[in-house]
C-alpha cells in the first residue's frame, strides 16, 4: 500500500509499504480521508518533535522514522480482529489516535490518560498513520459514526474534539462571551463548539480571508480585525463594559496573549489552545489584580463521543471549513506548501491516501 513516510525534517517521502496485520483486539480501516494538521507542518518545517527521530524508539510503540504520517482520519472499516464485537466491516469510524501506556486508565471516567508519561499520537509516534491507505487500530481508540455523515467531515471530528476539549477546559456555557484569537482551523473549530454550546463568539483575526471564512462559516457572532481595531474597546462595548467570560488562544502570537488579558472580565478565564514553540511572556500583574485564571489545555480525554453527537445532531456542521481534498502525490506542492506558505487561503485540506473522491 502506499503511504506518506516521515523521514526527518523537509524529508517526507511517498512510498510502498507492508499493510498492516490484523490482531486480537484491533480493527483494521481502510481510510478514507485525512487532514494535514498544523502539527504535521511543525513537523516537517522545525521537527522532529512528537516524531522519535531514527535510532531513537518512542518509548511505547518502539518505533522511529520513518513514521507513517496522518492522525486526522475518517474510513471504513474493513476487518476486526478477535474479540472485536462491536463493530463490523463497512462502519464509518474515526480515530482518536492515542498511544498510551498498557496500564493507563483509559476508561469512560478518565480525565487524563492525555497526560500519562510518554504519551504519543497515532501517526507521529509510530502504530501508522492516517495518510496510509489502511491502518489497523486497537479497537478502544476507533469511534463509529454515523453513515449520514460524509467521511470528508468525519475526518475533521478530531480537530474538532481539540476545540471540544478547550472548551470544556474553559467551563464556559450557554450565555457567556467568548473572545477567540486567531480564525485558523484551531480557532474556528473552537468557535463552532462554543456556538453550539450557546455562548457567545468574537473573533479577532488579522487576515481578511480568515475573517471571512469566520463569517461565512457562522461561528462567529462579532468579527474583529486586530489591524484595524481595538479588539478590548469592541469586547467592551459588545459587554457593557464588562469584558469577555472566557477567552482562547488559537495563534501563539505574543500581542494576541496580550490582547486577551485586557479584554477578559475580572476573574476571566484564558484557555491557551495553540502549541507555542517559543517561550511567552506574561503581565504578572494583570494575572494577579484581575484574578485571571489561566489554563492550558492539550488534545482532548474521552471527548470523542460527545464531539461526534455535536456533528450528529447537527449542532456543528463540518462542511464549510473543508478547503481543498487532494490525493498523496499532491501532498507536498498542494498540501504543505500551500498550509505553509499560503495558509491564509486555506483552513483544512484533506488527503485520500487511495485518490478515491478526490475532485
Amino acid at each position: 500500500m502506499r503511504a506518506a513516510r516521515y523521514y526527518d525534517r523537509g524529508d517526507i517521502r511517498i512510498e510502498d509499504i507492508d499493510e498492516p496485520t490484523v490482531e486480537p483486539g484491533t480493527v483494521a480501516i481502510d481510510v478514507a480521508w485525512c487532514g494535514i494538521c498544523g502539527t504535521d507542518l511543525h513537523e516537517y518545517a522545525d521537527g522532529p518533535i512528537f516524531i522519535p527521530p531514527s535510532g531513537h524508539p518512542q518509548p511505547i510503540s518502539g518505533e522511529s522514522a520513518p513514521i507513517t504520517l496522518g492522525h486526522e482520519m475518517s474510513g471504513v472499516v474493513s476487518a476486526v480482529g478477535d474479540g472485536v464485537e462491536d463493530l463490523a466491516p463497512g462502519d464509518h469510524v474515526v480515530v482518536e489516535p492515542y498511544i498510551i501506556a498498557d496500564g493507563v486508565d483509559t476508561g469512560p471516567d478518565s480525565h487524563n490518560y492525555h497526560l500519562s508519561a510518554d504519551m504519543n499520537f497515532i501517526g507521529l509516534g509510530g502504530r501508522g498513520g492516517g495518510l496510509g491507505e489502511k491502518i489497523v487500530v486497537e479497537r478502544r481508540w476507533v469511534h463509529k459514526v454515523s453513515k449520514d455523515i460524509p467521511l470528508d467531515q468525519a475526518a475533521l471530528i478530531e480537530p474538532l474534539s481539540v476545540g471540544f476539549h478547550a472548551v470544556q477546559r474553559s467551563g464556559a456555557g450557554a450565555g457567556d462571551v467568548a473572545l477567540i484569537t486567531g480564525a485558523g482551523p484551531i480557532g474556528l473549530l473552537t468557535a463552532a463548539v462554543c456556538k453550539a454550546e450557546g455562548i457567545t463568539t468574537i473573533v479577532s483575526e488579522p487576515s481578511r480571508l480568515r475573517r471571512e471564512k469566520a463569517r461565512d462559516t457562522g461561528v462567529g457572532d462579532h468579527i474583529v480585525d486586530p489591524s484595524t481595531q481595538d479588539v478590548v474597546q469592541v469586547v467592551r462595548d459588545l459587554t457593557d463594559g464588562r469584558g469577555a467570560d472566557v477567552g482562547f488562544e488559537c495563534t501563539s502570537v505574543q500581542p494576541a496573549l496580550d490582547t486577551l488579558f485586557d479584554a477578559l472580565k475580572p476573574t476571566g478565564v484564558l484557555v491557551v489552545v495553540s502549541i507555542w514553540g517559543h517561550p511567552g511572556t506574561l503581565d504578572m500583574q494583570k494575572l494577579v489584580l484581575k484574578e485571571i485564571d489561566m489554563r492550558g489545555t492539550i488534545a482532548y480525554v474521552n471527548s470523542h463521543p460527545a464531539t461526534i453527537r455535536l456533528v450528529e445532531e447537527g449542532k456543528v456542521d463540518l462542511a464549510p471549513f473543508i478547503t481543498g481534498r487532494i490525493g498523496l502525490d499532491q501532498l507536498l506542492d498542494e498540501g504543505f506548501d500551500t498550509l505553509l506558505h499560503h495558509n491564509e487561503t486555506a483552513v483544512k485540506i484533506l488527503v485520500s491516501p487511495s485518490g478515491a473522491g478526490v475532485r
